[in-house]
């Protein structure tokens, strides 16, 4: 392996580490609070720590983990006032773009592919938990990318990231999936018709409602997420 190459290696090994362990968190494999060490991560990834050290700072960074250096390493503890302040920083973007959507001459040609898969028949519906959080992801992806603003879109993208483990969660409760279905076809048809107060409106009760659910997790309700993820997955 020559000199340049050496490098690059590791830097893809570290982005691997970092993806690896970032999902883990989202699947509820890594609990809020957990503990682990480097040497942990770098046997169960079969890395060297220097990799696994450089994904576990970029993880820090981007408010995941927490380092303890006589301890090691800890999944972030759940923050009540920061995940409600991502909220309603997501509440600022999203009516923002959906009033200036509202006002786009071809706003029906920008959101024809969310209005095919969100204004469908009830039998098209997706029922899998985890795969509609997804999709309720990428709505409100598509609509701050319909607003054409990429610092916009960059900004969103990294708060939507921050808040998907609660957004998951939410989509474990009876009702979600059906009730997201009809909130999202409803807020695409009130942009189609530009009513831009009423769709603001409607799209603020919409996340709002997720952002309730925040006082009411507990350690106990993700475990169990955890646990009904694991027999999800193992039913593919």
């Amino acid at each position: 392996m020559s000199a340049v190459e050496a490098p690059a290696r590791q830097m893809n090994l570290a982005e691997r580490i970092y993806q690896n362990l970032k999902q883990d968190i989202f699947d509820f494999q890594l609990l809020p609070g957990d503990r682990f060490s480097e040497s942990e991560i770098a046997k169960r990834m079969q890395a060297s720590r220097t990799p696994v050290r450089e994904a576990l700072y970029r993880l820090e960074r981007d408010g995941y983990v927490q380092v303890h250096f006589r301890s090691g390493w800890q999944v972030r503890p759940f923050d009540f006032h920061y995940f409600e302040d991502l909220y309603d920083v997501r509440i600022l973007i999203e009516t923002e773009v959906v009033k200036r959507l509202c006002e786009a001459p071809d706003r029906n040609v920008r959101l024809a592919g969310l209005m095919t898969i969100w204004c469908c028949k009830e039998s098209q519906r997706i029922s899998d938990s985890a795969e509609v959080a997804m999709l309720d992801e990428n709505f409100h992806y598509g609509l701050v990318e319909c607003s054409k603003n990429q610092e916009m879109v960059n900004i969103h993208k990294d708060v939507c990231e921050r808040l998907r483990i609660i957004r998951r969660l939410d989509f474990t409760q009876s009702g979600r999936i059906e009730a997201t279905y009809n909130e999202h076809s409803e807020i695409l048809e009130r942009i189609c018709a530009g009513d831009a107060d009423l769709v603001a409106q409607d799209l603020r009760h919409h996340i709002e409602i997720s952002k309730n659910t925040v006082r009411e997790i507990t350690l106990h309700r993700i475990q169990d997420a955890r646990n009904r993820y694991a027999v999800d997955m193992s039913m593919k």
